[in-house]
């Protein structure tokens, strides 16, 4: 895989000092990440709404946005390194902007799911393009910690998501919570053009064919997962897209190994960090995100907090992940990765099996503990694992590696989501009727979900920390 330099920019693009940079990349990426999280607080207020989504379709509503987000992630980190990472980044939150817009005037089901595809697909152009400046602008004596800030922007976004989309929801329709995002995308676009510099562009080749592969794969998986309880797990629809999906990704694989320019050389999964690196990256958001779909719904239907209650109620999983993140820095320069990777991991399998211990009595102190069990996992996990990924690429791929990262970060995000909510989807069906009957339903299929959930993290993350410890 080959790359030619072109001439470097003059430096009269660079208008701010590295930590003005990296305030706005950060703020960048804790906005596009804190959609996701926002949207979970509206899917009471959406489910009732004149749109009456089936609980199938809320969760593609819910899902697309990351299935898109993760999809292109990758190839919008090669249009970077080609085209320009600035543009790519302004271009991002110019479709960003406009998905969301869409989205608050969406007067029937598809147009809203067009609005979130739009909106996805903005948050990937925007977000391997961050990390890319933000390489750039950083001294190297500097460059962990500003991963580190990115990494914990990444994490918080999902938290002020849910803190935020709390408030709007309380008082306002849901439509707010998209309505919002739209004067944030028009600052953030102000405050790029003026802080970023514009960084050297790669000559490198677009591989079309590969993007289409690897999107229409994960959308297939998706699929399977999301329709298992609707059509029935050994239906013809869903088992055709559980095979679709393999086949699509062999493909994929065999594509790559044959093209002179892949958008993603699978020969690069020979590396044991990078390949450590995304899958735990993957597994970290696919905990975490179980969490962010399930834990809005739980503290209104069984708790009965209001959605204002349900926001605040998760900020100190915020604070934890900001603590925890700096631990995880200095823990990898002091344990090793595989360590400091490896304890995030179990921390992040313990938090989801106290969670499924939650039921209706459960104390709001006790629940916290829970939470910041999660938030120390995470805290631990994600610097330690973004900057293995990171670190195996050359600079010169540094928007491919990013949008790596970021893809298995959104692919792990939007499987979490979907096998949760299918577990939800399960098992509710019980719970029809009474409101004491359907909490019950909803506790039981809450303690499914985090537990598969917790199997899922614990399993990968033994394979995880036996790559990280090679020394290849």
């Amino acid at each position: 895989m080959t790359t030619t330099v072109s001439p470097p920019v003059p430096a009269t693009g660079v208008r701010a000092g590295p930590r003005a940079v990296t305030a706005a990349m950060c703020a960048c990426v804790l906005v596009a990440q804190s959609l996701v999280a926002a949207m979970n607080l509206a899917i009471p207020k959406i489910t009732a709404s004149a749109l009456h989504p089936s609980h199938a379709q809320m969760l593609w509503v819910v899902d697309i946005y990351v299935l898109v987000f993760a999809g292109l992630l990758i190839p919008a980190g090669a249009l970077g390194d080609r085209f320009g990472r600035k543009g790519t980044l302004l271009t991002g939150l110019g479709a960003f902007g406009a998905g969301t817009l869409l989205c608050a005037l969406a007067p029937v089901l598809p147009v809203l799911m067009a609005g979130r595809a739009l909106s996805g697909a903005g948050a990937a152009l925007l977000v391997p393009a961050t990390m890319s400046v933000l390489l750039h602008a950083s001294p190297p004596d500097r460059k962990a910690g500003a991963v580190a800030a990115w990494s914990t922007a990444i994490g918080a976004g999902g938290l002020a998501g849910n803190a935020g989309g709390g408030l709007l929801v309380q008082y306002l329709p849901w439509q707010a919570v998209f309505l919002v995002y739209v004067p944030l995308a028009l600052a953030l676009l102000a405050w790029v053009a003026k802080t970023a510099p514009r960084v050297p562009r790669h000559t490198v080749a677009l591989d079309l064919p590969g993007s289409a592969l690897l999107a229409l794969g994960a959308a297939a998986l998706l699929f399977g997962i999301i329709e298992g309880p609707v059509w029935g797990w050994l239906s013809a629809p869903v088992l055709g897209a559980f095979a679709l999906a393999l086949v699509l990704i062999v493909v994929f694989v065999r594509h790559g190994l044959r093209t002179a320019h892949p958008i993603l050389d699978p020969r690069l999964f020979r590396l044991p960090r990078l390949r450590a690196g995304s899958i735990g990256i993957a597994v970290t958001f696919f905990g975490m995100f179980a969490l962010f779909y399930v834990n809005a719904q739980f503290l209104q239907y069984v708790k009965g907090y209001s959605a204002v209650q349900t926001g605040a109620a998760i900020v100190p999983l915020a604070a934890g992940m900001m603590v925890f993140t700096k631990c995880g820095v200095r823990g990898a320069e002091r344990f090793g990765e595989a360590r400091t990777a490896g304890a995030g991991l179990a921390l992040i399998t313990a938090g989801l099996l106290l969670l499924s211990t939650a039921d209706a009595h459960t104390s709001y102190l006790l629940y916290m503990v829970f939470l910041v069990v999660m938030s120390a996992g995470s805290g631990l996990a994600m610097p330690t694992l973004s900057h293995a990924i990171v670190a195996s690429v050359p600079a010169s791929r540094s928007g491919m590696g990013s949008g790596l990262q970021g893809a298995a970060r959104e692919l792990g995000a939007a499987l979490g989501i979907a096998v949760v909510g299918t577990a939800l989807s399960a098992r509710l069906a019980s719970g029809t009727g009474h409101a004491i009957v359907a909490a019950a339903a909803f506790t039981d299929a809450t303690t499914l979900g985090y537990r598969i959930a917790a199997g899922v993290v614990l399993v990968v993350g033994v394979a995880v920390v036996t790559g990280l410890r090679a020394r290849t």
